[in-house]
């Protein structure tokens, strides 16, 4: 099995191209999704941050406040790295689970969605890196459309992960997000035909 890290800025389009790979036939693993997981309520990594962040990032019935959550590590680097450090560990034990899951499954390509790819140190356990792209211009004016914050919250969310550039120039692989979707379309199915056919040499 080809194990395809998928990884960008936020807001670049990560979602949209591995629906369109799954779509094609690819396994996927989101890291996001299994971020949630991990910090669901009554697990370890809940409550680690339940008791170094306090109640106040909790809502009524104990789950996570993530947007109060996102709101203070985003402002505060210490508070990050401390929340990084609680989170990253399970999430990288789970990845590896629903990889062998995948692989045992017989999956000839499976897709890794990872914002922290490299960050986190998840690019060692793929084959493959592809990065999505957008402009500066169009990466904040889509991340202040969805999350509805202003110019200096989204530049604050853009600004704590690597630069977009440096994930494109570590990666073997760049989608360019900026154009229509059919345009985005046609280059994933081009790295779909790639990545099949790299993946069926190997086996």
């Amino acid at each position: 099995m080809l194990i395809l890290g998928l990884t960008g800025g936020i807001a670049t389009g990560k979602s949209t191209v591995a629906k369109m790979l799954v779509e094609l036939g690819a396994a996927h693993v989101d890291a996001d999704g299994l971020a949630r997981e991990v910090v669901a309520v009554g697990e370890p990594a809940w409550q680690a941050i339940v008791e170094r962040f306090g109640s106040e990032i909790q809502l009524q019935d104990g789950s996570l406040d993530r947007k109060a959550l996102a709101s203070l590590v985003f402002r505060d680097i210490q508070a990050r790295h401390l929340l990084n450090t609680i989170t990253h560990p399970p999430i990288i034990a789970l990845a590896r689970e629903r990889l062998a899951a995948a692989r045992a499954g017989g999956a000839l390509v499976c897709v890794l969605e990872a914002p922290l790819l490299y960050e986190t140190g998840l690019d060692r356990v793929v084959d493959r890196v592809v990065v999505v792209a957008v402009s500066e211009a169009a990466q904040l004016s889509r991340l202040q459309a969805r999350e509805r914050l202003t110019e200096a919250e989204a530049l604050l969310r853009i600004r704590a992960q690597l630069p977009l550039q440096e994930k494109v120039r570590r990666s073997d692989y760049c989608i360019d997000n900026d154009g229509p979707l059919p345009a985005t379309r046609r280059q994933v199915q081009d790295l779909w035909t790639k990545l099949t056919g790299e993946a069926a040499c190997c086996s």
